[in-house]
């Protein structure tokens, strides 16, 4: 009996090896391929669109009710505001090349306005050396940051008809 045991064993412990390593050989494969680059269909468009928009809603909520969250406000804005960005990022990666090659200027306008608007975070941190109350520079921030996203949008979203995003 202990014989039979013997040879049922090897070949299986053998099976077994021989999976884990094809198992491991598709597992590199599959990594080697990653990331896979973001559909640049309409509707891959529209969604990453759609997804930028309500990124923008969170951020305005923030900024509109970040003056009564004082004292955690500041990091939840720049959490808000880079959260704009990745999705604004990932937005970018479904345009097709026409689109890109078309909206080079748009593009480049729209990321330098971000650029831009991040500089209110810098502004707030410099007031605050200054002398300026942190309660009053932090609700000047919120009142440029909400100001100034809202100038972003629209622009964004007349680039978005005008390159014909989401058709």
């Amino acid at each position: 009996m202990k014989s039979f045991t013997k040879k049922l064993a090897r070949p299986a412990a053998l099976w077994l090896l021989v999976s884990l390593t094809l198992l491991n050989a598709e597992v590199e494969l599959a990594l080697a391929q990653w990331p896979f680059a973001a559909p640049t269909t309409p509707m891959a468009q529209g969604n990453s669109m759609n997804l930028v928009l309500n990124q923008i809603n969170l951020f305005l909520n923030a900024t509109r009710t970040g003056s009564a969250n004082y004292a955690n406000g500041y990091g939840l804005l720049a959490q808000q505001f880079q959260a704009v960005r990745n999705q604004y990022a990932g937005f970018k990666s479904t345009l097709t090349p026409q689109q890109l090659n078309v909206g080079a200027n748009q593009i480049a306008e729209l990321d330098a306005g971000l650029d831009i608007i991040q500089e209110a975070f810098t502004d707030y941190q410099t007031a605050v050396a200054n002398g300026q109350s942190g309660r009053t520079a932090f609700a000047n921030m919120c009142q440029v940051l909400n100001s100034a996203i809202r100038v972003w949008a629209q622009q964004f979203k007349q680039d978005c008809r005008q390159l014909r995003v989401g058709w």
